[in-house]
C-alpha cells in the first residue's frame, strides 16, 4: 500500500503537532502507511509538492479557499480539521479524515 503523507498547518505548528504526534501513534498502532507532520501556516507552500494531504487547524477555515488555490497545482485536497477533533487532539479522526479526502 502506498503511503499517504499528510501535513497538518496550524498557527506556529505546535498545536497541530500534538495532534499529529497522536496520529502518528495510531498510525503506527495500527501499522497505517501514513506519515504525518506538522508546520506552521507560513510553512505550507515548501511541503505542497510532496504531501498527499493538507489539514489546516479550524481557526484557519476562514482562509481555506486561498489553501485550496495554493494546493490545486498540486492535486493536494485541504481540509479544515473539525473544531472537536482538533480540541480533542483526536489523531485517529485526522487519519480516518485524510484518508477519505485522498481517495475523492
Amino acid at each position: 500500500m502506498e503511503q499517504t503523507k499528510i501535513l497538518l498547518c496550524c498557527g506556529a505548528g505546535m498545536s497541530s503537532g500534538f495532534i499529529a504526534s497522536n496520529a502518528r501513534k495510531v498510525a503506527n498502532k495500527k501499522k497505517l502507511p501514513v506519515s504525518v507532520e506538522a508546520r506552521s501556516h507560513t510553512e505550507v507552500n515548501e511541503y505542497l509538492s510532496s504531501i498527499d494531504v493538507l489539514m489546516i487547524g479550524p481557526h484557519y477555515a476562514n482562509e481555506l479557499e486561498s489553501f485550496e488555490k495554493l494546493a490545486a497545482p498540486y492535486n493536494v485536497p485541504v481540509l479544515v480539521i473539525p473544531q472537536d477533533v482538533y480540541a480533542t487532539l483526536n489523531g485517529e479522526k485526522v487519519i480516518e479524515l485524510a484518508l477519505e479526502a485522498k481517495k475523492g
